[in-house]
């Protein structure tokens, strides 16, 4: 049997993942990260994204995160999110249209126009569409 880790996942609203796994897998800040058991402990930030699961007995789950906190201690890995839903939760024609709304307003900037909100609701948008992505592979 492999060895596991417990893990949960939290959300601003509510736990929406706690069970044993065999790995975690993560877009952190500094770069993707892969989380096994015995891992050194650590607190990192992470970027908006999919968060790969193998469960205890290999099965995989697929969650999004729209950022937050990792902690890894002995034996116990915690994601802190503002947002996190399992992917076959995210709305794939909501994501689609914010795709593409950002990108129309990118090309038709008016006086109005700010880039960092456009910027954020972009990088969301395609952060869900990846977690669809790796969900489905």
């Amino acid at each position: 049997m492999a060895m596991t880790m417990h893990c949960d996942i939290v959300s601003a609203e509510k736990s929406i993942f706690s069970d044993l796994v065999e790995m975690v897998v993560v877009a952190g800040t500094l770069g993707d990260l892969g989380i096994a058991p015995g891992h050194a402990p650590l607190l990192t930030g992470l970027n908006p994204g999919p968060v790969k699961l193998i469960l205890a007995g290999g099965e995989v789950e697929v969650f999004y995160v729209s950022g937050g906190f990792l902690e890894v201690q002995r034996n116990v890995v915690t994601l802190l999110a503002d947002t996190a839903l399992r992917a076959d939760d995210v709305d794939e024609a909501a994501a689609l249209q914010a795709v593409a709304d950002a990108e129309k307003a990118m090309a038709h900037k008016g006086a109005e126009f700010e880039y960092s909100l456009v910027a954020a609701q972009f990088a969301e948008a395609a952060a869900q569409l990846r977690a669809l992505r790796q969900m489905r592979k």
